[in-house]
């Protein structure tokens, strides 16, 4: 198992290959499902934030998809 900062730094690689193919939803998406599959990252406060903000409309810029993915922690 990928330590919690391995496995954080391949969501967002993942999630920002999406961002520079101009698709912030897939971007998030991605992002959200692969924190949730390691038990360190499940409960990421920024899911919940993340989703809100997409569904919103606030997210559907690649760039500002891309901040707010780049600024996991």
């Amino acid at each position: 198992m990928r330590t919690r900062e391995e496995h954080l730094a391949w969501c967002k690689a993942r999630a920002l290959e999406y961002c520079a193919a101009g698709k912030p939803a897939d971007a998030l998406g991605s992002m959200i499902s692969d924190l949730k599959k390691h038990p360190e990252l499940a409960d990421h406060p920024a899911i919940t934030l993340g989703a809100t903000m997409m569904f919103a409309g606030f997210l559907d810029d690649p760039g500002e998809a891309k901040r707010f993915i780049e600024g996991f922690n």
